[in-house]
């Protein structure tokens, strides 16, 4: 009898790698989390820095709390296994706005958005599965 399997199609070792790189996907879920939730509770309850930020925007400072809810809001959904794919696209949305924000109008280095947007961006690959599912009502 042949066995139609290769050697790096070990099934096992298939296995362990996922397991593998979904622990490393949940370690970056909630180190994303944390930085998200930092950045949105200093945001919605009015740290000096984030007052003085978001007065250059010109933009008023409702918006401040609006982006600190939605930090908040993808933090939590980047912990929800059904919902992490979905906030991390929502975070990572956030994060295009912040970083162009940065770059074209406060002229502020956007490499800290630009990371967290990469961050994001591997979250919602890694869960594109999940996500999916939401929209075809697959299990």
């Amino acid at each position: 009898m042949s066995d139609a399997r290769t050697a790096g199609q070990n099934p096992s070792a298939t296995a362990a790698r996922r397991r593998v790189l979904s622990a490393a996907l949940w370690a970056l879920q909630v180190l994303l989390a944390l930085q998200f939730a930092m950045a949105g509770l200093a945001k919605v309850f009015g740290d000096a820095a984030m007052v003085e930020m978001f007065a250059a925007i010109g933009v008023g400072q409702w918006f401040r709390y609006v982006v600190g809810a939605l930090e908040i809001a993808g933090a939590l959904g980047v912990l929800i296994p059904r919902l992490s794919g979905l906030a991390a696209l929502g975070l990572l949305c956030l994060m295009a706005g912040a970083s162009l924000t940065n770059l074209l109008v406060i002229g502020t280095n956007p490499l800290l958005p630009i990371g967290l947007l990469a961050a994001s961006t591997v979250i919602a690959w890694g869960r594109w599965p999940r996500t999916r599912a939401l929209f075809t009502g697959e299990r």
